[in-house]
Order: structure tokens, then sequence, then C-alpha cells
């Protein structure tokens, strides 16, 4: 039987010292530019990870209040990942800081590195994330009730690559959602499958059943849990899923890309939200330099459309052309401003500003 979904409802921002709080790795990214990683001569570092980069998206092209949980080795790598969140005006107050034992057989900071694609030759990823830190974190190493019920956080973020660091990670996901829950925090979960960090846990249904766990806690999920087909995927019937059987979520959404090349990609957006499924006009052969991040960028852009008050259509399109000017630069986190989202949204971009 198909249930209605509850009202999104979020708390004002004076009641708030954030407006959005994200649960998750933040690495060093190291980026042979147009080389390949097994040949590089020389990296350009980024900092990245896919909870965060929705919270720095927030901050740094919507001016929102975003801060971040995670762990970090108190050493130079961990301090140099700091400095760039700082930069990309993240409040770091809620980082926890683990000691440095010289080698980092205890702990320490991720790593990866990533090489762009193109044409025919794809992106290619590869992570150094053992024994991080913040795979470490554990139930009650966090105060969720100061967060949550005196600092105050208008929406929780977090996602499936936090979940599968650890088998404390989860435990963690649980007891903030639990809070964050019972002091009425808008909760988001991405959905997220790295099959790196699931290869020897049991894979994608081992993950399923993690993220399972955490849909009663729900507002709004991002991506769903199967897709017919990849070719012609059943976006309304796999959102359909989901929504008939929570109906505590108020919004399933997920961003819709036809990958045509490393280099050109169709870009969308889908959502269902009351029963009511929405999809925006892709943007066709989307030229791209770098698509890594652009799942998050369209989740900061429809989230900063919510917390403004615009429509689940609106907020659509700004998770879309967020997303979309992400994949024109290099890095993991966004450059765009506010001003360069809304012309996209408009249909203006691609005119030369004088």
């Amino acid at each position: 039987m198909k249930r209605s979904m509850k009202t999104l409802r979020i708390k004002s921002q004076k009641s708030c010292k954030y407006d959005l709080v994200a649960l998750g790795e933040v690495m060093l990214r190291l980026d042979p530019g147009e080389d390949r990683i097994h040949n590089a001569v020389t990296f350009r570092t980024w900092e990245g990870g896919g909870e965060y980069n929705v919270a720095k998206g927030l901050s740094s092209c919507f001016g929102l209040r975003a801060g971040i949980v995670t762990a970090l080795v108190d050493n130079e790598i961990g301090r140099l990942i700091e400095s760039k969140m700082m930069q990309g005006k993240v409040d770091t107050d809620l980082v926890q800081w683990f000691p440095f034992d010289g080698v980092g057989s205890s702990a320490r900071n991720g790593v990866y590195f990533m090489e762009r694609g193109f044409g025919l030759r794809n992106a290619k990823g590869m992570s150094d994330r053992g024994n991080t830190a913040v795979s470490q974190l554990k139930e009650g190493d966090i105060d969720w009730e100061d967060l949550f019920g005196n600092k105050g956080v208008r929406w929780f973020h977090t996602g499936g690559i936090f979940a599968g660091l650890s088998e404390t990670t989860p435990r963690v996901i649980l007891e903030a959602m639990s809070v964050a829950k019972k002091h009425g925090t808008v909760i988001s979960y991405d959905l997220n499958y790295r099959s790196s960090l699931w290869k020897s846990k049991g894979g994608k249904s081992a993950c399923d059943q993690v993220n399972k766990q955490f849909k009663p806690y729900l507002d709004v999920q991002i991506g769903v849990d199967n897709l017919p087909s990849s070719e012609n995927p059943d976006w309304e019937h796999a959102m359909h899923e989901t929504v008939d059987n929570y109906s505590n979520i108020s919004l399933v959404v997920s961003n819709q890309r036809t990958t045509k090349s490393a280099s050109r990609n169709d870009w969308g957006a889908v959502c269902m939200q009351d029963g009511q499924f929405i999809e925006t006009p892709q943007m066709k052969d989307l030229e791209i330099y770098d698509r890594v991040g652009s799942g998050d960028a369209f989740a900061s852009g429809l989230i900063f459309g919510l917390l403004s008050g615009k429509n689940i259509k609106e907020a659509l399109q700004y998770g879309q052309a967020h997303g979309a000017l992400v994949m024109t630069t290099p890095g993991d986190t966004s450059m765009s401003t506010l001003e360069e989202v809304e012309t996209l949204v408009k249909g203006e971009m691609g005119i030369i500003n004088r």
C-alpha cells in the first residue's frame, strides 16, 4: 500500500548556529593533472570527501553556515587538510584530533589519488584510507546532544561512504540521527555506494543492509537503492520502493546522468515528493573537466534551495546547475558562486561577463 510522505519541516535560521552539519571523512586528494597516476612527476593537492563536499558547497558557494564532524591525525597532513577546509569557510570546531604516533600505526589521515578521464579513458581513483582517524570514531565520542540540542542544526547530512569505513561508523551515524531527530533537525543520507569500501565486507548487499537501518530516521534520501537497468532506468518505480515502505521520508531525490564518454555527459535531476514524480530537463552533451564531486554539489544545491524556502522544482534546478558547474573545474569541491548558479538556472551561461 502506498503511503503519503510527511511534510519537510525546517527549523528557523535564528534558532540554530549551523544551517548544516555533515558527518564524514575528509581526505587529501593528490591530482596528477593531465598525467596518469603511475607516471606523474607532480601532484596538486585538494581536500575532499563525499559528505564534506556538501558542507563546503553550502558554505563557499551559497554562503550558509556549515560545519563538519570528522577526525584527523594532528600532524602536517592533518593541518594541511584543516587549512583547506578553513579556506572553504567550513567550521572546523567539530573536528576530533587524534595524536600522531610518528609513523601512523595507531591512526592516519586518508589520502587518495585521482586522475581525470578524457574521451574513451575513464577517470580513475585510488584510495589509501585504511586505519584512518575518522574510521575509528565510536559511540560516545561526539556530544550530539550539545550539537543538536544546544547549538542547534537545521540540517544534518551524512552518507554511505562514512558508513562503509568501519564496523563502528554505522553506530555513530545511528547515534547522531537519533539525537538529531529528537531535536527536529532535518536528516539527509546519500546512499553513495563505493565498491572499494565494501569489497571485503560483502559488497552491495551488505551495504544495503547497513543503509536499511538508517531509513526510519531519514527525511531526505539521496539516491535510489535499485535501478532495474542502467541503460533505461525506471527512476519512478525505484523511488516508489522507498516511498511505499518508509512514510517518514519526505523526499527521494537523485541526479540523473547519462555517460556518453568521460568528457561528455547528459545531466539532470529526478525526485519523488508526496507521490509525485518530478524530472528536470537534462542538460545535453555537458562538457566535463572533472566530474568528481558533482553528485555532492547537486546535493548542496538542492539543500540550499530547500533551506531557502524554494519549492522542490526550483531546488532541483539549483542542484542540477551547481553539479554541472562543479564538473567544469578541477577538484572535488565547488569553486562556483551563487550568481553563476542562478545564471545557469536561468539558462544564460556561456556568455562572456565583461
